[in-house]
């Protein structure tokens, strides 16, 4: 594998369950009553708000309505992000990991679904500029199809110039890990941040599990030669 590109949420940074705890008031609110677990499992993780927004009123929202709500909504999660600040920080064995590819020189970057209040707000948060290059964040811009549609995937590995086949992706969602497969990604890795291992036993295409960023397999990397 010569490059990787991470999931933000519920990967590099585990808030999976403050997204769940911010979608459920303002579900509950959309349509009065929060979404069940399966709902969030199918419905939100990997999706646009758009998408999420959608599929809770029943109908395709106005530009406006999704624009208040999301911004709403996430304003809601990033002031639960900061309440918790032993909870705020990158993911067991993330900074490690990333060290190690930056001194390698082996291409990353991520591919979120979040809009960029938030990524903004996580580049600020955990100085992400430290092993990553901002200009080649993907992130949900208003032109890019949710997971599971593969684009997200085809265009962080264009930035990272590799094909898709010579990229891992670390995802946790099940919609990522099918964005991953239709993109062609050479190998997929799950982390088991807010699901159990087993979980992602039952999922075709993974070829990897991991609990942390300490259980990544470093071998499966080409290291590029520098003349």
């Amino acid at each position: 594998m010569k490059g990787i590109i991470f999931d933000f949420n519920g990967t590099l940074y585990w808030d999976s369950q403050l997204h769940y705890d911010a979608w459920r008031e303002f579900s509950a609110l959309l349509r009065g009553k929060p979404f069940s677990d399966e709902e969030m499992r199918d419905k939100m993780f990997g999706h646009t708000n758009e998408d999420i927004i959608e599929y809770a009123i029943g109908r395709k929202p106005s530009k406006d309505v999704v624009e208040k709500y999301g911004k709403e909504k996430e304003a809601l999660y990033r002031e639960r992000c900061l309440l918790e600040p032993e909870k705020f920080k990158l993911a067991s064995g993330a900074e490690d990991f990333l060290d190690y590819l930056k001194e390698n020189n082996i291409p990353r970057t991520i591919a979120t679904m979040s809009e960029w209040d938030n990524v903004e707000f996580y580049i600020k948060e955990f100085k992400l500029e430290k092993w990553f290059d901002i200009d080649k964040i993907v992130y949900s811009d208003g032109t890019i199809p949710g997971k599971p549609a593969p684009d997200i995937f085809l265009i962080a590995a264009e930035k990272l110039g590799l094909t898709p086949k010579d990229c891992v992706v670390i995802e946790d969602a099940i919609a990522g890990i099918n964005a991953a497969k239709s993109a062609g990604i050479g190998k997929i890795i799950a982390i088991a941040s807010l699901e159990p291992i087993e979980f992602y036993n039952k999922i075709d295409g993974i070829d990897d599990i991991i609990r942390d960023f300490y259980e990544v397999d470093r071998s499966m990397f080409t290291i590029p030669i520098h003349h």
